[in-house]
């Protein structure tokens, strides 16, 4: 039994993985300021004797002894990291260092949930780890990309100066249940709008790719990252290569939702990145690890727990 903690541990990523650690027989300790995470989603786990939440933000230090950490906290949808921009760089720069300066002093190993939107809007496709991306530094979504390019650095400084044992996770787009309904995000937004039968919003003319990876799938490449020797930092992209337009997946949903709504175009916004896909050869590798979720199986259970979500509210 290891003892972990994990940062943003009531959000979307953080809540399942919490469940599934505490399935693999280890104490975990959540820690969450629920600025978008919700104590709703780890609810079924408090009764648990080895589950411990604790509501703090780590832009604060924090005091605990743990074997592993994974830092999960952050915004990750663009209209919460974009609703209090300085916080989400905060979050983001501060956060790394109050967990790597706190895996330092107890010798923990740490994960580092970073994202695909290191690579901006990337002129490499599919991305690999090699490429260093094509990001705005001074745009509307700079606090979260360079927030993120950010801590990556001070993880690799940590490695070389303090042969501090690390891990860093790109993680591409990923959905299912537990994410938040209002998160602004593509597979979320369409869901709830075609349950509702109002006008899919579709932004630019649907011809943008993404890959959606489904949470469960996720999950396991964390814990099989945080798994690796440690003469493997990452980073690593974690992801489904399956590449689909935001076209399809409005269509998909409508099909599967048996909505009435229609499709409206909105114009783009600002630095959205055009195409986005994982190459995966390295978590292949590396990791044994590729997605097993489909898409349509994934929706399945994503447009069900929205379903339920709403008979509730």
């Amino acid at each position: 039994m290891k003892r972990v903690l994990i940062t943003g541990g009531a959000g979307f990523l953080g809540s399942h993985l919490c469940e599934q650690l505490l399935n693999d027989g280890h104490e975990v300790i959540c820690v969450d300021n629920c600025f978008t995470g919700n104590k709703q989603n780890i609810i079924h786990l408090m009764d648990n004797p080895y589950f411990e939440f604790i509501r703090h933000d780590i832009t604060f230090p924090l005091y605990v002894e743990v074997d592993e950490i994974y830092n999960l906290a952050c915004p990750a949808s663009p209209v919460h990291y974009q609703y209090d921009p300085v916080q989400t760089t905060k979050t983001t720069v501060h956060g790394a260092i109050n967990m790597l300066g706190l895996a330092k002093r107890i010798q923990a190993k740490i994960l580092q949930a970073s994202t695909s939107e290191v690579y901006g809007d990337p002129s490499v496709h599919p991305q690999p780890e090699t490429y260093w991306g094509n990001v705005n530094p001074i745009g509307i979504r700079s606090c979260y990309d360079e927030g993120k390019r950010c801590a990556e650095t001070l993880f690799f400084d940590y490695y070389r100066q303090h042969q501090l044992r690390i891990k860093v996770a790109r993680i591409f787009n990923t959905y299912g249940p537990r994410m938040h309904p209002d998160d602004g995000r593509v597979v979320s937004n369409f869901i709830v709008q075609a349950l509702k039968n109002k006008p899919l919003t579709v932004y630019g003319d649907g011809s943008q790719t993404r890959s959606f990876c489904y949470v469960d799938d996720m999950i396991e490449g964390f814990v099989r990252l945080m798994g690796t020797g440690d003469d493997f930092t990452g980073p690593v992209n974690l992801g489904n290569p399956g590449e689909f337009t935001i076209l399809e997946l409005a269509e998909q949903v409508l099909e599967m939702t048996d909505s009435k709504s229609e499709i409206q175009f909105n114009p783009l916004p600002h630095d959205d990145p055009k195409q986005r896909k994982p190459d995966i050869s390295l978590a292949k590798r590396e990791l044994d690890w590729q997605p097993k979720v489909k898409l349509e199986e994934g929706l399945v259970k994503t447009i069900e727990y929205f379903d339920n979500l709403m008979k509730t509210q």
